[in-house]
């Protein structure tokens, strides 16, 4: 039987645990918060989180958030470096459809669990594509696009660069019944010319890439891949009202913290993050990236996450794709 005078320490033990632990919380953030970027320099993602991490300076008038870019292996690197961080608030990471999503499925034995190994905090951004046509091809919808692949099964190609559009080409294929020759490439720099040339017949590629060919009549737009028109491309339907119903293939962008940070951080983070994602100025600097803001609680993220790994798993077993 444990004595008076050790429970009394082990007591004592207990709240100086509690009470340093609520010391760190509410202190927060103390340190620099280091926020890693799963890919190079110069990406969507890399934009996106530069933009959040700047404001958050801004917020706390110090440099509270610093940028640390981790690319490799589709995001693959920089998450699991993320999730095997202490979790104290001191590490984010921005997740992204790829990385906490499709990934879960991709990979064979994927390191790291987007579910169990990361704490939601917040989205920050939508990022839809545009199904895009060269002129030469007989079509000026989604629906027109359907009736000739299906009257000429198997002409019809599209290019992509990175599983994410090559898997909302995959989504467009099967659920329209049609079938398209895929054409991968390396980059966005090197599959708009292949269709700008007409070498390949049509693309998933982002809105800020295609919109300006678009303009110029080097390529036709046929619809954007969002639920809803986009802000700044209204004049384009969406891929779901245009021909093709219940299509959606939205990439997002997201705040997580490890696992088992602290409840009072995460809605700290939470509060600072969404107040930042629906200033206007911010609204206004993610439309230039062809992204729209989008912030929620992270309740709400969680669903969001879960959703799109099962949505995913689906396409990534039907179309077979695997990771290199």
């Amino acid at each position: 039987m444990m004595r008076i005078p050790a429970i009394f320490a082990a007591v004592t033990a207990l709240m100086t645990l509690i009470s340093a632990a609520h010391a760190q919380v509410k202190d927060y953030p103390a340190r620099a918060i280091r926020f890693i970027v799963p890919f190079p320099p110069g990406g969507a993602t890399d934009v996106v989180t530069r933009i959040v991490a700047q404001k958050m300076n801004d917020q706390y008038k110090r440099q509270v958030a610093v940028v640390d870019n981790r690319g490799g292996a589709g995001g693959v690197v920089g998450a699991e470096i993320a999730a095997r961080a202490a979790a104290d608030g001191y590490t984010l990471v921005m997740g992204t459809t790829g990385t906490h999503a499709i990934n879960a499925s991709l990979y064979a034995k994927p390191s790291y669990d987007p579910i169990r190994d990361f704490a939601p905090v917040t989205p920050a951004a939508l990022l839809p594509n545009m199904l895009v046509a060269h002129p030469s091809i007989p079509v000026k919808n989604v629906r027109e696009l359907i009736a000739l692949s299906r009257a000429r099964p198997g002409d019809m190609s599209y290019a992509s660069s990175g599983n994410f559009l090559y898997l909302s080409g995959a989504l467009f294929t099967s659920m329209a019944k049609v079938q398209m020759l895929h054409v991968p490439f390396k980059g966005g720099a090197q599959a708009m010319p292949a269709v700008v040339s007409g070498e390949v017949g049509l693309s998933f590629a982002t809105i800020v890439s295609s919109l300006p060919l678009v303009n110029s009549g080097k390529l036709r737009g046929l619809a954007v891949t969002s639920a809803k028109r986009f802000p700044s491309a209204k004049e384009f339907p969406t891929v779901a009202e245009s021909g093709l119903p219940g299509y959606e293939a939205v990439a997002w962008y997201g705040v997580f913290a490890p696992d088992g940070t602290p409840r009072e951080i995460i809605q700290q983070l939470n509060a600072d993050i969404v107040k930042i994602i629906n200033s206007q100025d911010v609204r206004e600097l993610l439309l230039k990236q062809g992204a729209e803001s989008y912030a929620t609680t992270p309740e709400e993220f969680a669903k969001v996450v879960q959703n799109d790994v099962t949505k995913w798993a689906k396409v990534v077993k039907s179309s077979g794709a695997k990771a290199d």
